[in-house]
Order: structure tokens, then C-alpha cells, then sequence
């Protein structure tokens, strides 16, 4: 009779370090066991051991208890830093523990009399104070500090995503975060999206208990890592109350202070916070009465303190979101304009003046959030390194050449970030002057999906002001690849009609086809003038949004070397702009007299140009022999649902060509003739149906082949939107019917904008590698997202039809359909029969909006 005494166990058994005779090791193990659960000798009258576990007798003969205590080591992995230290176990599989703040980091020297490095308190009159990362007793140190300077209430927010956990020295308790070998001055991040940073440290203190147990109840922890000078350190680790995790040395001060409060608030290092972030910091608002515009006014502010490692970036980036508050509980007249020296740094960005421009109150929201820096700016300030980080990308130049797309990545990236981050700020600070007057109805989630025209004006921040000129083929850097090498004639017209992919939709005045050079343009207008088809007035619509140009009679667009199927995303959707940047390159190419690599359909080659022609320039001769054609140019993106004013362009052109002339012949283009153009034919299909009326709808077909219900594009989301939708399954159905007429032009392709979802979809399993499975799961998103749009596009086209459609699609997306929640479907959008959409970033519209290439796809559950 008795009680066992039991660890917890893992998966593998505890192997021993070295052999010997079966009751040698028996007898080890036991002894290891008795250490590990500090048996005190004072306690223990005498130990029994057996084969399953040694048996303990207290003093008093009144407890007998077993001991099963295997620490099983099998799944720990060991490791050392270099051959020079010793092999110890790793954190996690495959991290060191390293002391968490270096002397070097308080630059402010603060540790001392405040108890944390870089302690400060933001210019003005708020009450918002930024810190590094203290040690327990710091923390005790900072808070009694406060308390002296008369805050009665503090919210303390850490805003720290990587794991710390605090080991017990001298009377305190100091942090340390695991670390990788390659880089042990950088700490950890996205270790684990389904694991919050608390679930992440208890699971590293389970595993330091474990090591201490295996090694006498030692741990190796680095402190000095510059010149690791008497490294690694042991601590001791006899339980679990030997270490702690943020939360305990946080909240448990707090018992003393009942009016003070603790909240994890992971930042990022770089990039502006996830939607959910915003939204967890104004569930902090409305947790707290003193923060409400509602609040009793007599009673003192409470303190806001963030806390991050070293007290610089995302400290920054927390007390700007607290002063942005602050001047909406307390208004201008307490920001302290005069004292507060503003960056002289103006950001001229076109996302910036767009979106000051549609919000309602967009300088206000500018001016205040300049102000909020410009308080918090001491230590780091966000405007002026966006503006750093431009002006560094702006001066690489010949960098750029010898070291590759390295060096102008990174500075890209970085660029893009910081202003990622200013701009988020001011979206946030729209949103608080919307919301935080009615008490927060909306969380910043939901109310950025009712104004999803910030997320497509986001997407435009990785611009041509900022990438490298499309222009770079006279410098190598850029190769011209013909459109023969792009754009396979699998209709076999290019014989007949010098084109390749040229077709016609049945019974409509609807054609299709690859990119044409002059001569083939030619032969098409010829073609659609001549006496049996008599197409007096033709609309020629090109939707390529890449550069395009004609050389030596031949077309061509400038590629990567590496990539030279992905069109260079130059994201400029004025086509005006297109032309210039056209030109640009049309006399760069002339200018350099020089050869030239090209891609032509056989293989590489060299060559020199005489001759050079912009898309427009071909068109403008055309016109001067066929006074009935009209050329625009509508950039669409491939392989992606049209953005909303893509659809109000191309409606508005044919709305304007028909008006003219009833009988007015459509042509549609892109590289290929394939992708962007049958999508564009179907939007005039249906365009045309809606005002010359629709063919009859014959019944549903049965179709018998595996899947069948998602060939039909029957997907969970494609439902819930059109069960949203008024008469949506019919809605559904006329699209379907529409895409199966446009289909049948292009059978030898076998190709089809609905049945492509599913075997895109169906090709991930197959995939050669990680990254070629995320492009496939992007590009099925994308298919699923633009036959939803298509959808969507014919539903406006009822309803809005009473009234000429006078209002324009994207105006209908933002004032009906936003309101009926289909961007919050869309903001959720997969596959939801197979796999929970929300694992992939894509899911999202903020990531899957933005321009995409194979190598910026992140991997599968990874945020940008």
C-alpha cells in the first residue's frame, strides 16, 4: 500500500550514455531518478530498488511510495555551438538559451535607477512610458517608481512574439531567450502560429526541467556571446520554481496593486501588426473604463508602459498606438505641439496621398499621427526610416549590378515594411475616429473588410517608384523574350491569321488572341473588315500589364533571367503611365546600339535592333488604315480576379462603343490569348447578354466525372456567397453558362476558368517541392477568388441594370455588397472540404491581393 510518485513521461525510453551489465543500469537509472525529484536524504529511511521503479520509505515508516520518473532522452537532440565548447542539450530541437539584454543595449543607461533598460517617458503630457526588458526584480523596480510618481492604475503591455523565460540568479530572476546557432544575437519568430508565445514558453520549461534532470540538475546558458569568455554558464535547476515564464514574473507584482494590469501584445520587428493585433489592442480599450471617451474626466489617465527586448522598435511602434489614443481621449490641446520636434521628412508616396485623399478625414488623420511620432520619436523615429530606407534603395545603382537582387531585395523589403507600418498607422487612426466614438461596434478586422478599398490601395505600396526600372535590358540585368517563346499557338491560327490563339465566341462579335506584332494586326482588322463579317467599328482592348514592345518586327517583353515565364510585376494600372514606361525602354534600346540577349522560341540569341515600336504606336498606324478601330489599353493582372475598377473600365468601354455604333466588334489580347483575355470575354458575354438579352438556359447537365460537384465550382464558399446574393443560383448558373460558351472557342486548350479551381487545387500533392505547392495553392485561390468575382459582377448587372448602371461596380462591392459581408467571406477565402483555409496567409485579402511571384510566396501557415 502506498502512493506513486510520477513525472511526466514522453514517447521514447530513456537510453543510457554508456553499457553495462542489465542491473548496473537499472541501478543508475534509479539513482537518476531519486535525484531528479530531490529526494531529501533527511526524509528517506532507505530505498528498495526492484526492476520497475525504487521504492522509498520515509523516517517515520509512515509513507512508502514509487518512484517512476524516466526522463526519456531519445527525442532531445544535442548540439554545441563550436568545437571549442561543450555539447549540451538544445531548447526545441535546435536552440541555445542566451542572455536576453547586453550591457551595450541600454543606451539610455537606465538599468540602474529605473530598473529597465531605455526607460523613458514619451514628450508631452501623456502618460506613456517605453522600456527594455527588465528581470523580475527590475519589473518590481519600475513599477514602485510609478507608483512614487503618483499612477494609481498601470496597463502594462509586453509586446514581445518570441518566447523569454527567466532563470533563477542571485536573488533575481533574469531572462533568456533561445536562439539559433547561425545568428545568437537575433531572437526567435513564427516559431509556431498555432502556439501563442505562453504555450511556447512552458513547453521550454518542461524540456529545461527535463535537461537538468539528465545532467545533475545543471543547464549550460550563454551570457557573453561576442567573445564567449568563461561560456557556456551553468545554472541549477532543481524544479520548476527554479525558472519562470513572462506571465508569472508579470502578473504576479500585480497582486499588490489591484488597479495595475498585464497584456501580451506581439509585434512584429518589421512590417506593420496583423489585423487580429489591432484588434486585441482595442479589446484593451474596451476592457478598460478609464480609457473609454465615456470615462469620469476628473479621474488621472492611466499609465500606458510597453516593454519589447531593448526598448527601440516595437516599444516605438506600442507607445505610437498609446498616444494616438490619447489625443483621442484628450484632444489637440494636449499634445504638445510646440515642444515636439516633427520629422522634416516629407513621404512622398503615392499610396500615402491616395489614401489621405478617400479617407474622410485623411489630413487629420496624417497630421495626428506625425504628431505621435514625433512624441515617441527619442529612440527610434517610423517616418524618417521609411524615408532612410528609400533613399538607400535609391542610391545602390551599381550595387545593384555586381551583387544581384540581394542587396536591392533587402533594402526593397525594408523599405516597403517601414512604410507598410506608417501607413497602417494612419488606416488605424481612420478607423479610431470612426469607431471609438460609438464604443468600438466594429473590431478593426471587420471595419477594414467594409472598406476593403484599403486593402486593394495597400497592394499598390510595391510600386514602380519603388522596383528597379523595367528598363534594365541594356544593362543585363533584364533579358527581352520574344512572345512566340510565351505564348504556345495551341488553336494553331497562328498560320492563317499570324497570331496565335485567335478565336471567336459563337454568334457575338467576340474575338480573342495572343499578343499580335504589326503584321499580324494587319491581317486581323483585314480579317474583320472584309465583306462577310463587315465589322465597321471596332474596340481593340489589351489587357497586359507588363511592358510590351515591337523590335525588328517582333514582339517582345522584358523578363528576369531566372523567371522568364512570370511577367515583372510593374504595378502601374494608368495605362498612361505604361506608355511612358514603354518609351523608355523603346529608347533605351535604340540608344545603347549595342546587342542584345534575347529569348526566342528556338533558343537564345543576340541581337541588334534597328527598328522599335511601342503597342500604341502600331495601333495609331493601324488606325490611319482602318478609321473604325479603337484601341485601350485595361491592364489586368494574370491569372488573378479583375480589381473592381477593372470591371468599371472594361463595362464602361463597351457601354460607350455600343452607344456609338449597336453593332461594334470587341477584340481582347493579352500575351498568350489565354488566360486574362477569356476572362475579359466573358465579362463582355455577359455584359452583352444583359443588353441584348440572354440565350435560353438549358437545365443543369449531369455530369459524371470524379469531382464533379467542384467542376460545377460547388465549393462551400462559392455557395455562402451565392446564398448571400439575391436569386444567386441563378446568378451562379448564368456565369457557368457564360463560361462554358467561351470555353468552347478554346477547346483545344482545355482550358476552363471554373474547371481550372479544381484541378489547380488537385496538382499540391504533387508537387516537386514546398514553394511549388504554395504557388499552386496561390494560384488555386486566385481562380477561386475570380470566379467568385464573376459572380458577383453579374449579380450588379441585374440589379443595377434599372438604372443604366449608373453606379459603377466598385462603388456597388463598396456600398452593397461590403455591407452584405462578402469581403469578410473573401477575407476568409479556400477550400474549406479539404483543409481550414486560415492555415495559409493567402486566405487573406491583404496577402493575397499583393503582387506574387514563385519566390515571394511565404511558406504554408506563415504570416508576412
Amino acid at each position: 500500500m502506498g502512493t506513486s510518485a510520477s513525472a511526466t513521461s514522453q514517447a521514447a525510453p530513456f537510453a543510457p550514455t554508456h553499457q553495462a551489465d542489465h542491473q548496473g543500469n537499472v541501478m543508475a537509472e534509479h539513482r537518476r531518478s531519486l535525484q531528479s525529484v530531490n529526494i531529501r536524504n533527511s526524509k528517506a529511511k532507505s530505498i528498495i530498488t526492484n526492476k520497475v521503479a525504487p521504492v522509498v520509505i520515509t523516517n517515520n515508516c509512515r509513507e512508502e511510495f514509487q518512484i517512476h520518473d524516466k526522463i526519456q532522452s531519445a527525442n532531445y537532440s544535442m548540439g554545441r555551438i563550436s568545437d571549442l565548447l561543450p555539447e549540451h542539450y538544445l531548447v526545441l530541437g535546435e536552440f541555445f538559451m542566451v542572455q536576453d539584454v547586453y550591457n551595450r543595449a541600454d543606451v539610455l543607461n537606465t538599468t540602474k535607477s529605473h530598473g529597465a533598460p531605455n526607460f523613458r517617458k514619451v514628450k508631452g503630457n501623456y502618460p506613456l512610458f517605453g522600456m527594455g526588458q527588465p528581470s523580475l526584480n527590475g519589473f518590481k523596480q519600475v513599477l514602485q517608481r510609478l507608483q512614487i510618481d503618483g499612477f494609481e492604475e498601470v496597463i502594462f503591455i509586453c509586446v514581445r512574439e518570441e518566447p523569454v523565460v527567466f532563470f533563477r540568479s542571485d536573488g533575481d530572476f533574469i531572462p533568456y531567450t533561445p536562439r539559433g546557432r547561425e545568428n545568437l544575437h537575433e531572437n526567435l519568430h513564427d516559431l509556431d502560429r498555432e502556439l501563442s508565445p505562453e504555450q511556447i514558453e512552458l513547453s521550454i520549461r518542461k524540456e529545461l526541467c527535463d535537461f537538468a534532470k539528465l545532467s545533475e540538475n545543471m543547464f549550460y546558458v550563454y551570457n557573453d556571446i561576442e567573445h564567449f569568455k568563461d561560456e557556456p554558464q551553468q545554472v541549477q535547476i532543481l524544479s520548476e520554481e527554479d525558472i519562470h515564464v513572462t506571465e508569472e514574473v508579470y502578473k504576479r507584482p500585480l497582486f499588490s496593486q489591484p488597479l495595475h494590469r498585464y497584456y501580451r501584445l506581439p509585434l512584429p520587428m518589421e512590417g506593420a501588426p496583423l489585423e487580429e493585433t489591432f484588434d486585441a489592442f482595442v479589446n484593451i480599450l474596451r476592457e478598460t473604463p478609464n480609457l473609454s471617451l465615456m470615462r469620469d474626466s476628473s479621474r488621472p489617465l492611466p499609465a500606458l508602459l510597453f516593454s519589447c527586448q531593448v526598448g527601440v522598435g516595437r516599444t516605438n511602434l506600442g507607445l505610437i498606438l498609446g498616444a494616438i489614443v490619447f489625443h483621442h481621449l484628450q484632444g489637440a490641446s494636449e499634445s504638445p505641439r510646440q515642444e515636439i520636434q516633427k520629422s522634416e521628412h516629407k513621404l512622398d508616396f503615392q499610396v500615402i496621398e491616395l489614401l489621405i485623399s478617400r479617407l474622410p478625414k485623411g489630413q487629420q488623420d496624417l497630421d495626428e499621427v506625425d504628431d505621435a511620432i514625433a512624441m515617441c520619436s527619442e529612440m527610434h523615429n517610423i517616418k524618417d526610416a521609411v524615408y532612410e530606407n528609400k533613399l538607400k534603395l535609391a542610391g545602390i545603382g551599381e550595387d545593384y549590378q555586381i551583387q544581384g537582387n540581394s542587396t536591392k531585395g533587402y533594402f526593397l523589403q525594408r523599405t516597403l515594411q517601414s512604410l507598410e507600418r506608417y501607413v497602417y498607422l494612419l488606416v488605424f487612426n481612420a478607423y479610431l475616429h470612426d469607431q471609438y466614438p460609438q464604443a468600438f461596434p466594429q473590431s478593426f478586422s471587420q471595419w477594414l473588410c467594409m472598406n476593403a478599398w484599403i486593402y486593394r490601395l495597400l497592394a499598390s505600396m510595391d510600386s514602380s517608384e519603388l522596383s528597379a526600372p523595367a528598363s534594365l535590358i541594356t544593362d543585363g540585368i533584364r533579358v527581352l523574350v520574344s512572345s512566340q517563346f510565351l505564348a504556345t499557338d495551341l488553336l494553331s491560327t497562328a498560320k492563317e491569321m499570324k497570331v496565335a490563339n485567335f478565336r471567336r465566341v459563337s454568334k457575338m462579335a467576340l474575338y480573342g488572341m495572343a499578343q499580335p506584332n504589326s503584321e499580324a494586326l494587319a491581317v486581323v482588322m483585314s480579317y474583320l473588315t472584309d465583306q462577310r463579317r463587315g465589322h465597321s467599328a471596332i474596340l481593340w482592348l489589351n489587357l497586359q500589364e507588363e511592358l510590351v514592345l515591337e523590335a525588328n518586327g517582333q514582339m517582345f517583353t522584358p523578363r528576369e533571367p531566372g523567371c522568364l515565364e512570370q511577367p515583372i510585376p510593374v504595378c502601374v494600372q494608368h495605362p498612361q503611365k505604361l506608355q511612358e514606361m514603354e518609351l523608355a525602354l523603346k529608347q533605351d534600346i535604340l540608344r545603347c546600339e549595342k546587342w542584345l540577349e534575347v529569348i526566342t522560341e528556338q533558343d537564345k540569341q543576340m541581337r541588334m535592333f534597328k527598328s522599335c515600336h511601342t503597342n500604341e504606336e502600331l495601333f495609331v498606324h493601324r488606325k490611319s488604315v482602318h478609321p473604325g478601330l479603337s484601341y485601350q489599353r485595361i491592364p489586368l493582372s494574370d491569372c488573378c480576379a479583375p480589381k473592381e475598377e477593372v470591371f468599371d473600365q472594361l463595362l464602361e468601354a463597351m457601354k460607350s462603343s455600343l452607344a456609338e455604333d449597336p453593332n461594334c466588334a470587341f477584340i481582347f489580347n493579352c500575351h498568350d490569348g489565354k488566360d486574362r483575355t477569356t476572362a475579359a470575354m466573358v465579362i463582355a458575354t455577359l455584359t452583352l447578354w444583359h443588353i441584348n438579352g440572354f440565350p435560353e438556359c438549358e437545365e443543369d447537365e449531369i455530369v459524371s466525372v470524379p469531382d464533379a460537384k467542384y467542376t460545377k465550382g460547388e465549393f462551400e464558399v462559392v455557395m455562402q456567397v451565392v446564398r448571400v446574393l439575391p436569386d444567386g443560383h441563378r446568378v451562379k448558373r448564368e456565369v457557368d453558362v457564360a463560361l462554358d460558351v467561351v470555353s468552347e472557342t478554346m477547346t483545344p486548350m482545355h482550358y476552363h476558368l471554373r474547371e481550372i479551381i479544381i484541378s489547380t487545387y488537385r496538382q499540391i500533392k504533387m508537387a516537386k517541392s514546398e514553394a511549388d505547392a504554395q504557388w499552386l495553392r496561390l494560384r488555386s485561390l486566385q481562380y477561386l477568388e475570380r470566379y467568385i468575382y464573376l459572380i458577383l459582377f453579374n449579380c450588379y448587372l441585374h440589379l443595377e441594370k434599372k438604372d443604366s448602371w449608373r453606379r459603377s461596380f466598385s462603388q456597388w462591392m463598396y456600398q452593397v455588397a461590403a455591407r452584405a459581408g462578402v469581403y469578410a467571406i473573401l477575407n476568409h477565402l479556400g477550400f474549406s472540404e479539404f483543409e481550414n483555409p486560415d492555415d495559409s496567409s493567402m486566405a487573406r485579402l491583404r496577402f493575397r491581393w499583393l503582387p506574387h511571384s514563385v519566390q515571394s510566396i511565404p511558406m504554408r501557415g506563415q504570416l508576412i
